[in-house]
């Protein structure tokens, strides 16, 4: 019988057994690594969850410290608040021991401007709005206790459209504030909306806060699971400050994390 060629010949038992020792091998190789990394892969997006809610509750929360006291506004997934960009304390009554000096604001008739009580940091600006006496959302968002600036003002001295304020303040102070802001989770997406108009009554849909004119619409977090998402609001009383509760849910495919964080916001106008 003629000898079969080298080229045709087979694998041989040895070899075939050689070949699956070492795929085994190399299976149980790759196994050992696939685990650690999946976990790897894991945490490192969890941490991108945890990264992303942080940062958007860090920066409602040191936007809430600076509210206008009394004006913070709670409706399901939308908060609403006026921020101070600067306060101070405003003269009552004129230095009489010589001559009668000092612009001194009135509570028995309207008013258009009042000395500072030292400095502000700046000069009030055009579109800015000074508020006297804020014991109640209602009452800032109904135009009672504010008035716009106007020009003139300075650093010393704060000019504005004529108001007759109905209340003191105890303290004297006033603030200084800015156009409204508000926080709105809807579907999968923390929105920040400003720049428009104080409106009577708290804005709490998206479609409504798109209309307002003006408007300035950012994105702050995307992934959000706002169903699971909450926004509350306790308002203090003279032994304590407000506090605001945000409960914040980020999801991904395969994981969510959630980020609690509490705000005291001050209460007192």
């Amino acid at each position: 019988m003629p000898r079969t060629p080298k080229y045709m010949a087979g694998f041989t038992l040895i070899e075939a057994i050689m070949v699956m020792v070492i795929t085994g091998i190399l299976a149980a190789v790759v196994a050992s690594f696939a685990s650690p990394l999946k976990g790897y892969f894991a945490a490192t997006a969890r941490v991108d969850l945890v990264d992303v809610a942080d940062t958007a509750l860090r920066r409602m929360g040191r936007e809430l410290h600076a509210a206008l006291p009394n004006s913070v506004r709670v409706n399901g997934n939308y908060i609403e608040f006026l921020p101070t960009t600067m306060g101070g304390r405003y003269r009552k009554e004129q230095d009489c021991t010589a001559v009668c000096t000092g612009d001194a604001l009135s509570f028995t008739a309207a008013d258009t401007s009042f000395d500072v009580i030292g400095s502000l940091p700046r000069a009030p600006a055009i579109g800015e709005e000074v508020v006297i006496y804020n014991t109640a959302p209602f009452y800032v968002y109904a135009d009672n206790n504010v008035a716009a600036i106007a020009t003139g003002s300075t650093a010393s001295n704060v000019v504005f459209a004529s108001k007759p304020f109905p209340l003191e303040s105890p303290g004297k102070r006033f603030q200084i504030i800015g156009r409204p802001v508000t926080y709105a989770c809807s579907d999968t997406t923390l929105w920040r909306y400003s720049g428009y108009s104080r409106q009577a009554s708290q804005p709490t849909s998206i479609a409504t806060l798109d209309g307002l004119a003006g408007v300035v619409r950012a994105r702050l977090a995307t992934g959000v699971n706002c169903a699971a998402s909450n926004f509350s609001y306790m308002p203090g009383v003279t032994q304590r400050a407000d506090l605001v509760t945000m409960s914040l849910t980020l999801s991904n495919s395969s994981d969510s994390v959630t980020l609690l964080h509490q705000v005291h916001v001050q209460n007192v106008p």
